[in-house]
């Protein structure tokens, strides 16, 4: 039994629609958001801060800190107020492209 193997990109062409439509640019979003949250995770884990922790340091509770490490409820006040919190010097390059946060 021969298998046939699908593209990616056509696999997410026909889950979230083609490139430039409204549908793929939220899930892409969504991506983008959730990598910023997974690398501000990465970057409190290695300061050995809980989530309440860093959450006092930037004045919110710990579930924001959760909300923003899952890509949620992300303000661009917020995301500055934690890399400050981190003492990270950070770039976030917002673009036509997305979102990129370099460390």
């Amino acid at each position: 039994m021969k298998r046939e193997f699908i593209p990616f990109e056509e696999i997410l062409d026909e889950t979230f629609g083609r490139p430039g439509t409204a549908e793929r640019e939220q899930f892409d979003l969504s991506i983008e958001l959730w990598m910023v949250g997974e690398t501000i995770k990465d970057l409190r884990k290695k300061k050995n801060l809980t989530q309440g922790a860093l959450g006092e340091l930037v004045g919110v509770k710990g579930a924001q800190i959760s909300k923003i490490e899952r890509g949620q409820n992300m303000t661009l006040d917020t995301i500055i107020k934690v890399m400050k919190a981190l003492d990270v010097n950070a770039k976030l390059q917002i673009s036509s492209s997305g979102l990129n946060l370099a460390h």
